[in-house]
């Protein structure tokens, strides 16, 4: 018998450990936040509303006979700050959404394009800022398609990049109140030149940085097919 507890005890400690069947497993690599793939959350519902606001923001414009554009730089300016509220809402909520890293960015661009052309329209902003803001706009855009087209993954938004983004849409606002009645008017063409000139360096700065972010989402796209198509 003691024989036998012995051999035993020998086979308990040199055998290898089993692990329950009901220990969950858990998958190396980048796991799924909870809620990502959801539609309906408060940041996505502001960048909606900045998104069916642009065309008020239109119509304040083109007022026939209307030359005093500040209730349109009022709601330019407030449709700006939201692109700052819906990305703090979502840190905070914990609500970052795939459909919000893609429609929030979206609706930077469709304002910010249309304000720049709306703003030109009525020559209440320079040609050279608005020239240099749409070039650059386009710029990304076209870069975005072509990556998608080549199988790349989304290259999210930078830092410097939604930085640019916020100094532009606070100068234009300005640039349109400086060319209203207000008795401000002197000091908000300063301040939009002040504002255009930093949101340009980031813009621009912005685009030297997505180079080797696209790079990387290229090789991570192909490698993903590269994968899927080992796979099957």
């Amino acid at each position: 018998m003691a024989g036998i507890a012995s051999e035993r005890a020998r086979m308990a400690v040199g055998s290898p450990t089993v692990s329950s069947p009901t220990t969950p497993h858990r998958p190396s690599g980048r796991r799924r936040r909870v809620g990502e793939d959801r539609i309906l959350s408060l940041p996505n519902v502001v960048t909606t509303v900045r998104l069916v606001l642009v065309p008020v923001f239109v119509w304040l414009l083109i007022q026939p006979g209307h030359r005093d554009w500040f209730d349109a730089a009022v709601l330019l300016a407030v449709l700006g700050s939201t692109d700052w509220i819906d990305g703090q809402l979502a840190r905070r909520l914990d609500q970052v959404t795939n459909l919000g890293k893609v429609l929030d960015p979206t609706a930077d661009r469709v304002l910010l394009a249309t304000s720049v052309i709306g703003i030109l329209a009525v020559g209440a902003v320079p040609v050279p800022i608005a020239v240099i803001a749409m070039v650059r706009e386009g710029l990304v855009a076209v870069a975005a398609i072509a990556l998608a087209m080549a199988g790349a993954r989304r290259v999210d938004v930078t830092m410097i990049g939604k930085a640019g983004t916020f100094g532009l849409m606070c100068a234009f606002p300005l640039f349109l109140a400086g060319h209203s009645t207000v008795g401000w008017h002197h000091v908000a063409i300063i301040l939009a030149w002040i504002a255009a000139t930093v949101g340009l360096v980031f813009s621009w700065a912005s685009v030297a940085l997505y180079v080797p972010l696209a790079r990387a989402a290229l090789q991570e796209g192909r490698r993903a097919r590269q994968g899927r198509s080992g796979g099957s």
